[in-house]
């Protein structure tokens, strides 16, 4: 009986190539270049944080906003440019498992919060003669 991959033993002819077996012929390795121009807008997302953070670029109530701004772009940077997450038919499961684990942690966080919240405010109050 022949064995069902064609090949004279198991194990002994590769099946994929030089392909990892979700990657399909008609999808572009990533070269030096993408991966340089990743590095770039992440070290520039990160220098342009500690700048709205140490100067008086923006107005003092609008930081945290431009904080957040700017991680989130460095979160885009680093799923385009390093995990290559694309919005191609292929990566839909990619995508899935990604917007189920940011529903998650915003579950986590917003669960936290809402506990936080609720224990303080069911606190009973010190009395005078206990603070210092």
């Amino acid at each position: 009986m022949a064995p069902l991959h064609g090949g004279a033993g198991y194990g002994t002819e590769r099946l994929f190539g030089d392909r990892s077996p979700g990657v399909e012929h008609h999808e572009s390795t990533a070269n030096l270049l993408s991966y340089t121009v990743g590095l770039g807008l992440a070290v520039a997302a990160t220098i342009a944080s500690f700048v709205v953070s140490q100067t008086g670029l923006l107005w003092d109530p609008g930081v945290p906003v431009g904080l957040v701004v700017l991680a989130f772009a460095q979160i885009g940077v680093h799923l385009v440019f390093f995990l290559h997450l694309g919005s191609g038919p292929d990566h839909t499961n990619n995508i899935m498992a990604l917007a189920f684990g940011v529903w998650v942690v915003f579950l986590v966080i917003a669960g936290s919060c809402w506990i936080t919240a609720n224990l303080h405010a069911n606190m009973m109050n010190m009395p005078m003669n206990m603070v210092r």
